[in-house]
């Protein structure tokens, strides 16, 4: 092989070499968190996302370029969901974005100076450049709400296409109550259908009589005699 033959190959072994090396350099590795106990995880960008706790049930989680905000109703023990209210506020102020579609996912596109208007970006440490891609999603069945924010697009899809929805809130006291004062509702309701329809109305005065101790005839004459006194 003479010198020509050995630069040209020597040449292209370093674009290669180099060109893995970017990649390796510019692609993002993901790891899997839980945002909900046990329960609908996502992935984010590895070793650079951090936790900042809870703001009145809300959990928010932050890189460099993102943000991550979740909020699970039925995670959320006040009887009074505020924090629901002002989440969907949240994500309504999102919406106000041009509005796109990010492979397959509705999706929104706002400013950075846009985004800091909202309080709670203000607050965490992101580098607000240009522009954010935001994805809200929601899941009725595992009650998740998630707003997924950064500035870039292919990442904000890759977190979104990786939500595992897991429900471990199958209901909660309330909903259960409510379905139990349903239930009672209607079968007290058939019930005084059946007896209204069926009933003799002379048993049903006796058994009144009886529980009561009070004979309805003698109550019914006291009644009209005090009437006929009233000055009307």
């Amino acid at each position: 092989m003479d010198n020509k033959k050995i630069i040209i190959t020597g040449i292209i072994l370093f674009i290669i070499v180099v060109g893995v090396i970017f990649v390796m350099l510019t692609s993002v590795n993901y790891e899997r968190i839980e945002i909900t106990p046990n329960g609908t995880s996502i992935e984010v960008p590895a070793n650079q996302t951090n936790y900042n706790g809870e703001v009145e049930s809300a959990k928010i989680w932050n890189w460099d370029n993102g943000i991550l905000v979740t909020y699970n109703s039925h995670e959320d023990d006040n009887i009074i969901k505020v924090t629901e209210l002002g989440f969907n506020t949240l994500v309504d102020l999102i919406k106000s974005g041009e509005k796109q579609d990010f492979d397959g996912f509705t999706g929104y596109v706002i400013n950075a100076d846009e985004l800091l208007e909202i309080h709670i970006f203000d607050i965490i440490k992101v580098n607000y450049i240009g522009k954010f891609y935001c994805i809200p999603l929601s899941n009725e069945t595992t009650h998740d709400n998630i707003l997924i924010c950064c500035n870039d697009k292919d990442m904000a899809i890759h977190m979104a296409k990786s939500v595992e929805y897991k429900n471990v809130y199958p209901g909660n006291d309330l909903d259960i109550t409510l379905s139990n004062v349903e239930n009672i509702t209607g079968d007290l309701q058939s019930l005084a259908n059946d007896y209204t329809n069926n009933s003799d109305l002379s048993e049903v005065k006796s058994t009144v009589e009886e529980k009561t101790g009070v004979n309805l005839d003698d109550a019914k004459t006291t009644v009209e005699e005090i009437t006929e006194k009233l000055p009307i």
